[in-house]
């Protein structure tokens, strides 16, 4: 696989990154991506200290290559400890997105983390960049979970113009090797994957869940807010959430004021079907690259897979032909 400058700067082999997804991107699923040569994040979530202690558990049992972890901002600003918790493992990279990073930057490069800061806007980029940030992750509306409304194709080198010299990584619709390959083009020097990752051996996931995004196609995806309603989670804009549509999404998604006066009523039953798995009834996020996933299999299996495919395809590109369009 041909190099960019953050791959050497973290010792990669493949220019793929684990998306640091809430509850599913665990220890196991982080290490199995670093194993295979690109870089693992474990998706800190909301903030659990057991559960992101037993993960970064996992991950330093299992692998002893670069990872990292990420966090959701604006709710790390409510539990500032989980930090100091996770800097104790030393990790490579600490990813702060959907919020101001700023109070955080300097604890995580004084223990020697890169820090990586997801964005959703040109502007956001920028001031990423002002408060220290050393990689840029810009992200597209097309991501399962949550985002904003900017688009990855025009985004990304909208980022990268406004961030350079500083290495930007894309996110958002990147789920087989024409996408990887895709991102690279447009001046990233990795991308982050996130559905297609979901739908891993290693993810922690329910498996009924994780055979749903075999299924769906990214037409079922859709920007919503009602999944944090029902959680009681009060996300700032401008953040929705991209996930597959169901029972739930039809009979609420119309209604978002009357599901925040019922929650209290609705939430047990949602819970349930949650914990169980059940794609029409819980929550499922995923992005508009659900297209591209077709079977659950092992993370180095997908991420080495994509990493060739990609290098095919710009093989092909930089090769002289009859002008055809190359295939993965």
């Amino acid at each position: 696989m041909r190099r960019t400058p953050l791959m050497d700067q973290l010792g990669l082999t493949l220019p793929v990154i684990a998306a640091p997804m809430g509850g599913v991107t665990g220890g196991w699923l982080a290490a199995a991506v670093s194993e295979a040569g690109g870089l693992g994040i474990v998706g800190a979530g909301y903030g659990d200290l057991d559960w992101v202690r037993r993960e970064l558990d996992e991950v330093v049992r299992r692998t002893t290559r670069p990872w990292g972890v990420g966090f959701i901002t604006w709710s790390l600003a409510r539990r500032p400890e989980v930090l100091d918790l996770a800097l104790a493992y030393r990790p490579a990279v600490v990813m702060f997105s959907f919020g101001d990073p700023a109070p955080f930057v300097d604890r995580a490069h004084a223990r020697g983390a890169l820090v990586f800061c997801q964005v959703q806007t040109v502007a956001m980029a920028r001031e990423a960049v002002a408060a220290g940030a050393d990689v840029v992750v810009a992200q597209g509306t097309e991501a399962g979970g949550h985002g904003a409304r900017r688009a990855t194709l025009p985004l990304v080198p909208a980022v990268v113009d406004a961030v350079a010299p500083h290495p930007v990584v894309a996110a958002g619709g990147i789920a087989d090797g024409r996408t990887l390959a895709a991102a690279l083009v447009l001046g990233a020097q990795a991308a982050v994957v996130g559905t297609r990752l979901y739908a891993s051996a290693e993810a922690l996931a329910h498996p009924r869940l994780k055979q749903r995004l075999v299924e769906v196609s990214g037409d079922m995806t859709e920007r919503t807010r009602i999944f944090d309603i029902v959680r009681g989670l009060n996300w700032p804009a401008p953040f929705t959430g991209r996930a597959v549509t169901n029972a739930f999404w039809r009979r609420w998604h119309e209604r978002p004021e009357a599901l925040a006066a019922a929650r209290e009523a609705v939430a047990p039953a949602f819970e349930q079907a949650q914990a169980a798995g059940d794609p029409e009834e819980g929550l499922l996020w995923a992005g508009e690259g659900v297209d591209l996933v077709r079977a659950v299999e092992p993370a180095a299996v997908i991420v080495r897979r994509m990493a060739a495919e990609a290098e095919a395809v710009l093989a092909a590109l930089a090769a002289p032909g009859d002008g055809g369009t190359p295939s993965a």
